[in-house]
């Protein structure tokens, strides 16, 4: 049987006005701004319309560590979404805007999969409403701004040697990662050295997605430190003059875009930081407007819930001053499989004793949701026809054992039907009550103890090691007195551990940071472990080679 391509679907599929979707919602046309016939943004001043109404209940999707057997996260969110409207439920999904790198490159879009899409796809994934552009230009505005600043006399006396704004584009791009600028004589600026990251994982990117309103934007932009003085102050983009700039590029940005789902449940498509070096999660101003438009909310959090859903609920709601109301965590059983020691091509075979090594990865996480943050939760196994009995049976005994619930999604091929028995159970769990959710670590640790805290708790670690530059900017910023922000722990996706290629459940590791960086602006420490780059690159065999557009405009190959 041959399956249609996510793209495929989507091109079939009948749109609703996006009039008709804000209606759902309670919005009227004054509320929207039209970006087409099927995408809109909504005014953020909203919030300020409904801040007395009721939040509605906030349900997190994370997953396990991700393989290259996939496990369908944010098809999960879309079509547990689905799944609740069908129950007649008013629902809304929250999700992170894809970036071009991964839609060119490897991983592809993030719009979800099969009949759990949010649509229209294509334009999600490409250019969408030109947030991420807004983005990047406002942080090579800034870039641009600092280096102008060195060239007409360094008023603010910024050593070139310690700036630490780096330029970005939204593509993978090794070739990048360092560069030398500035050169060809005076007129053409100072040389220095200098790189670019991906705009996800610029601080913009993270201001733009923790801010409560414009202003809290603005004040937030104000405060990156871009450099710093030759006496060793620290020079932040209020000093510069570029926050009020920056804002005005970011102003029509920060409205949350309103879009479908392939069912036509309204879906927020917002922001997009990565979680293995940001804090990957979607905007807060769509979140909080989302509870205040529904009674339930899905969200997703980057990559495994050792990054994105730990950021999720020690950055983001903590900033925010949310509370979610349930945890969805994502896994397939070739996914384990595979963590379990057996390669791709033969994940099709059962294998119990693999399944069970990998299981310990999924235990992990569970453990992490209810027992190190006291939140509810459920396993959602996504289902594959080459799933044994005996296969799911052994998953299903391994969470039962920790209390926790494993439901079969079957979404990816059934849209909202095939997540029914998973929407009831959030349901249950929400209104069984049973929780007890706090943050991870007190603000007031020492920052290398919150590194450890994470480390220890949340990885399995035995301990950090720190290269001797590490430990010295540690020094320095606790002695600026950025020593009690929250910690972004900068790790690669694959493993619980900082080495990619430690699968399933490692013990006796330790985390190695080789770099820490202060986000002044979105509010914590950026810790970068093990070999993990803010520029990505392009694989042997890129995406974009399959991606192609007909005479009529009709792209194919995106997935």
């Amino acid at each position: 049987m041959a399956f249609k391509s996510d793209i495929e679907i989507a091109q079939e599929a009948k749109l609703e006005p996006i009039k008709n979707i804000a209606e759902k919602i309670g919005l009227t046309e004054d509320d929207i701004e039209y970006y087409g016939k099927y995408k809109a943004k909504v005014d953020y001043s909203l919030m300020s319309k409904l801040k007395d109404k009721k939040d509605g209940k906030l349900i997190l999707v994370t997953a396990i560590n991700p393989t290259p057997a996939g496990e369908g996260k944010t098809t999960t969110t879309v079509g547990l979404g689905d799944a609740l409207s069908k129950l007649g439920k008013k629902t809304m999904i929250c999700l992170r805007e894809p970036s071009l790198g991964p839609v060119f490159g490897v991983k592809g879009g993030a719009a979800g999969g099969g009949y759990a899409q949010v649509v229209p796809m294509e334009d999600i994934n490409l250019h969408f409403t030109g947030d991420f552009h807004a983005i990047g230009a406002a942080n090579n505005l800034l870039a641009a701004m600092l280096d102008n600043h060195i060239h007409q006399g360094n008023e603010l006396g910024i050593d070139p040697r310690r700036i630490i704004w780096r330029r970005c584009v939204d593509m993978n791009d090794r070739q990048l990662r360092f560069v030398v600028d500035g050169l060809g004589g005076k007129a053409n600026g100072v040389p220095r050295e200098d790189g670019f990251d991906i705009t996800v994982a610029s601080e913009v990117m993270a201001v733009f997605c923790l801010a409560n309103d414009l202003k809290d934007l603005k004040e937030r932009l104000a405060r990156i430190i871009v450099a710093y003085t030759y006496d060793g102050k620290p020079v932040t983009a209020g000093d510069l003059k570029a926050q009020g700039a920056m804002t005005a590029l970011l102003k029509e940005a920060l409205k949350p875009n309103l879009v479908q789902t392939l069912e036509h449940t309204p879906a927020f498509v917002h922001g997009g930081p990565f979680a293995n070096i940001a804090h990957g999660c979607n905007s807060v101003i769509a979140t909080k407007l989302a509870l205040k438009l529904a009674d339930y909310v899905i969200t997703e959090a980057g990559f495994g819930a050792d990054l994105g859903a730990e950021k999720f609920l020690d950055i983001k709601c903590r900033y925010a001053g949310l509370k979610p109301d349930a945890v969805v965590i994502v896994a397939t059983v070739r996914a384990l499989k595979y963590n379990g020691g057996v390669p791709k091509a033969n994940l099709n075979e059962e294998n119990l004793d693999a399944l069970k090594k990998g299981i310990s990865n999924l235990l992990k996480h569970v453990e992490n949701i209810t027992q190190k943050f006291k939140l509810p939760a459920v396993v959602a196994l996504n289902r594959f026809p080459t799933d044994t009995e005996a296969e799911l049976k052994l998953v299903s005994e391994e969470c039962k054992a920790l209390g926790v619930n494993v439901v079969l999604s079957e979404v990816w091929a059934k849209g909202g039907e095939g997540g029914i028995e998973l929407a009831k159970e959030v349901l249950r769990l929400i209104e069984e009550g049973k929780n007890e959710y706090a943050p991870l670590y007190p603000l007031e640790m020492s920052l290398k103890e919150k590194i450890e805290t994470i480390a220890r708790e949340i990885y399995g670690a035995d301990g950090v090691d720190y290269i001797p530059a590490a430990n010295k900017e540690i020094e320095n910023l606790e002695n600026l007195g950025y020593g009690k922000l929250p910690i972004c722990m900068a790790k690669t996706q694959y493993s619980l551990s900082d080495n990619p290629s430690l699968l399933g459940r490692p013990t006796n590791f330790k985390i190695t940071v080789r770099n820490v960086k202060i986000s002044a602006g979105a509010g914590f420490v950026v810790v970068l472990t093990g070999e993990i780059m803010t520029m990505p690159g392009l694989p042997k065999k890129p995406a974009a080679e399959n991606i192609d557009v007909d005479e009529t405009g009709r792209i194919t190959g995106l997935f």
